[in-house]
């Protein structure tokens, strides 16, 4: 007897069986779950029970409208004898319910799913084997109503978004095929660079393949009939603090960091703190239901957060549009070396939109000779540096081939198409 899930759902797991029917137990990372029951005599399955979520947006009303086409499509393909099996089922359905205490409308398509919101992969989770499915997976660093998930939603509007604990597990989990995609956060227009990030784009080997750029609008929240004045702490992201700072100081109130700023939300209504606030977008609030008492707290209304696409292959370049090259290289010490790295690029006139230096980690200090008869200690840096060309440029070509007679270290983290598209939170 073949054994049905409903449309929409794609499963990894194990099967147990036992008595009259049978279970499929989801790993964590999926959050998906089914339990299905079967009665004797009866060839067709019943879905008692299924939960399902996705940190995609529209997955809810695309899932729920695929249960009820999915029911309306086989009550046409049985025909006349339709009429007499489904009598069939409404009876060993209702002596099933009668001997579990339970009426026959729990059963019904209307209470047939409950959505929950999925959990975070953590690095544990990691060693979890890869899903096997269609759609694309992008990995995201918070949880859901977290500014990263729009980010996926912008740069994937049909992927289906999988939230993480860390940006370290983001990374592994593309590494590990858990998921296609990672869109994570490199600079914000207020805050600047997440260094966090660049330092993991070196230890990694994802490759860049495209860039998005949101605009971020901070509200306060609390939970329902706290007032602005009754709030004693507000946590959120250091980022997020950071972008409101001007507001928060007015209001005279001890900030927390945390990991993301959905998350804050999330912790204030699991532990119903009345005296605490958190900043973090309006789709938060409404995820786990809490009152915006303030709205547009950023300092600046221009606040504008870039965020890097990464995966296992790189992209082809190509000239037909407009892209973005970004490089991580190093240098020998010595006087006018930086000079000559950046003429590489102007001598072309290849437009440079970013420059990061970071010390080195495992070398961060670098010894030299001094003219006093001692030695200087100089830290020895990373310079990560964007410019506007595709690598299929033959300018860009000729660039880094110069770059390479002074340089000890070259690297291309990726060629990418640059955002273009209207920015919106």
């Amino acid at each position: 007897m073949a054994l049905k899930v409903c449309p929409g759902h794609k499963m990894m797991g194990s099967c147990v069986f036992g008595g009259e029917g049978w279970s499929m137990k989801s790993s964590s990372s999926t959050t998906q779950k089914v339990l299905v029951r079967r009665s004797h005599g009866v060839g067709k399955e019943l879905c008692v029970r299924a939960a399902a979520s996705s940190s995609s947006w529209p997955a809810s009303d695309a899932f729920l409208q695929k249960v009820t086409q999915n029911g309306a499509a086989s009550g046409k393909e049985d025909g006349a004898s339709g009429s007499l099996t489904r009598v069939q089922e409404k009876e060993n359905l209702a002596m099933q319910a009668s001997g579990n205490g339970t009426s026959a409308m729990e059963v019904s398509t209307s209470h047939m799913v409950s959505l929950h919101l999925p959990k975070p992969l953590s690095i544990t989770d990691l060693a979890l084997p890869p899903r096997e499915t269609s759609d694309l997976r992008v990995a995201y660093q918070g949880v859901p109503g977290a500014y990263s998930e729009a980010a996926a939603a912008k740069a994937y509007p049909r992927c289906e978004a999988v939230p993480c604990e860390q940006f370290e597990a983001a990374f592994s989990a593309v590494e590990l095929w858990l998921v296609d995609r990672a869109v994570l956060p490199v600079e914000n227009s207020l805050g600047g660079s997440i260094h966090r990030n660049y330092d993991l784009l070196l230890r990694h080997r994802l490759h860049i393949v495209g860039e998005v750029q949101l605009a971020v609008h901070h509200c306060l929240m609390g939970m329902p009939g706290v007032k602005v004045e009754e709030l004693q702490r507000v946590v959120s992201h250091p980022q997020a603090l950071a972008q409101c700072e001007q507001t928060l100081t007015k209001l005279g109130v001890t900030r927390e960091a945390v990991d993301d700023t959905a998350g804050a939300a999330q912790f204030i209504a699991a532990h119903n703190l009345r005296d605490v606030g958190a900043v973090a977008s309006a789709r938060a609030a409404e995820i786990y239901g809490l009152e915006i008492l303030m709205d547009g707290i950023q300092d600046d209304l221009d606040n504008v957060t870039r965020f890097l696409m990464l995966a296992r292959e790189p992209l082809i370049p190509r000239t037909d549009r407009k892209f973005k090259t970004s490089i991580v290289f190093t240098l020998e010490e010595g006087p006018g070396v930086l000079f000559k790295a950046l003429s590489v690029f102007a001598l072309r006139e290849l437009n440079l939109t970013k420059i990061e230096s970071r010390p080195q980690r495992k070398r961060p200090l670098r010894v030299v000779d001094d003219s006093n008869n001692g030695t200087a200690k100089y830290f020895d840096y990373l310079f990560y540096i964007d410019f506007e060309a595709s690598m299929a440029d033959v300018r860009a070509q000729n660039a880094l081939g110069h770059l390479q007679e002074f340089a000890t270290f070259l690297r291309v983290l990726g060629s990418y198409p640059m955002d273009v598209s209207p920015m919106r939170a």
